[in-house]
C-alpha cells in the first residue's frame, strides 16, 4: 500500500474531561487509571492543553498522564504535574494547575486510536477534574 504524503489539518477542537477521585500509586499498569480521550481513529490528535482543578479540599498532589496504545491494557507515563495543596471555601477562588510542558506550540501527538488516561496520586473523594483541549487530525 503507497503511503499517503496529503497534508494533514485539524479538522474539529474538542474539550475533554475525567474526573479522578483514588490515587494511582503504581506506574506499569492501568490501575485506578481515568480515560480522558480516545484519538481520532484514521489520523489521529493533539492534545493542545491539559489542567485539573480539585472539587474538594486537596493535599499537594502528583497529577499524572498516561498514553496507551492498546486500548488501556497498558498504559505508559508521559506528563506530570503537581498540583498544591488547597483549602475549598466559600470565599476563595480554586487554583487551576496547568501541565506547563503540553502547549499549542508543544501539543502532544496521539497516533490513530491511541487514548489518554489521568490519575492522581491521592484520594480525594470529590474528585479533581482534569480539562483538556484536542484537536482532531485528517488528512
Amino acid at each position: 500500500m503507497p503511503e499517503n504524503h496529503d497534508p494533514v489539518y485539524a479538522q474539529a477542537g474538542r474539550t475533554v474531561t475525567a474526573v479522578a477521585t483514588t490515587a494511582k500509586t503504581t506506574y506499569n499498569d492501568a490501575a485506578n487509571a481515568v480515560l480522558l480521550c480516545t484519538a481520532h481513529a484514521t489520523a489521529g490528535s493533539l492534545l493542545k492543553a491539559l489542567s485539573a482543578m480539585p472539587r474538594a479540599t486537596v493535599t499537594a498532589t502528583k497529577l499524572q498522564l498516561y498514553i496507551s496504545f492498546d486500548g488501556g491494557t497498558t498504559l505508559w507515563l508521559i506528563s506530570s504535574a503537581v498540583m498544591a495543596a488547597h483549602t475549598v471555601a466559600a470565599t476563595t477562588s480554586t487554583p487551576i494547575t496547568f501541565f506547563s510542558d503540553i502547549t499549542e506550540d508543544t501539543p502532544i501527538r496521539l497516533p490513530a486510536g491511541s487514548s489518554l488516561y489521568v490519575a492522581t496520586a491521592v484520594a480525594l473523594a470529590g474528585g479533581i477534574v482534569f480539562n483538556g483541549q484536542v484537536e482532531d487530525l485528517a488528512a
